[in-house]
């Protein structure tokens, strides 16, 4: 008898240095998506906090760090802070269009800006067109591309200022990346709006959650998560809501006066993480 599901194989990585504890090293433990089970596979993972890249399903596994929490929105529950109602006005007349994971050059001009501004630094902003190809219609899984728009004239497209990759599973939304245009003086948080909008989209839809990736506790530019309330991360106990007062006293701290702008779209290691290399 073949089983329904192929068991999958796991492998570890290599350690490298962490792109967000400084100090700290990163360590991955990964496995290969392929077949016909892929979206099961993936959605059972997916519920044990582990994320896509094309064909791989990975998280962290350090020695000497648990950091790294898996996090996801209630949608059903999700209701707007004052701040982020704004955002939604703001950008309300964006025009949202489910495609096909298919990359195209227009992405590929945007996520350059995009990176170009954002994260200068990082290993993302040395892809080719040829690797951000490989990172959209690399998928074994039931994923699309989400194109934002500005109105265009008659039946033109508008401006494209901004692209998630989602994965649609059977619990929610998973977001896999997001960029938007950098230097538009004209929006308010577009980053900060693709979510707001995956959160209506799996409200819309009977979804009970949008996973957000990993938030890390100490590192700025991942505070961006904890915005969205409520929100259930991963424990050894299993997902768990944050309660409301916790999550209230670290939103307050991440907007006091003094603290660095953190980066509202999902970053690098989300996304499209390094290489993956068998640990000796």
């Amino acid at each position: 008898m073949t089983a329904p599901i192929r068991f999958p194989r796991f492998f570890v990585t290599s350690p490298a240095p962490c792109p967000y504890l400084p100090g700290k090293s990163e360590r991955k433990v990964f496995t290969e998506l392929r077949g016909d089970s892929s979206d099961e596979l993936n959605e059972a993972l997916g519920r044990i906090g582990f994320r896509r890249s094309q064909t791989v399903a990975y998280r962290p596994s350090c020695l000497d760090c648990q950091a790294c929490v898996s996090v996801r929105v209630v949608a059903g529950e999700f209701k707007p802070s004052s701040t982020q109602k704004r955002v939604l006005k703001a950008n309300a007349d964006l025009v949202a269009t489910e495609c096909r994971p298919w990359a195209t050059a227009e992405q590929f001009e945007l996520l350059q800006r995009y990176l170009a501004s954002r994260h200068p630094g990082g290993g993302m902003a040395r892809m080719e067109e040829s690797d951000f190809a490989d990172m959209v219609e690399h998928t074994p899984v039931s994923s699309y591309v989400i194109e934002y728009r500005e109105r265009g004239i008659g039946s033109a497209p508008g401006r494209l200022v901004g692209v998630c990759l989602t994965d649609y599973q059977g619990d929610g939304l998973s977001m896999i990346y997001s960029f938007y245009d950098p230097e538009n003086k004209d929006r308010v948080g577009l980053g900060n709006f693709i979510i707001l909008d995956h959160i209506r989209r799996a409200a819309e839809r009977g979804l009970p959650y949008v996973y957000l990736g990993y938030w890390v506790d100490g590192a700025d530019r991942m505070q961006y998560k904890i915005r969205y309330r409520p929100i259930e991360r991963l424990t050894r106990g299993g997902w768990e809501r944050m309660p409301d007062d916790e999550q209230r006293q670290r939103i307050a701290a991440i907007a006091s006066p003094g603290k660095p702008r953190t980066a509202d779209a999902l970053p690098a290691k989300d996304g499209h993480p390094a290489g993956y290399k068998l640990a000796d």
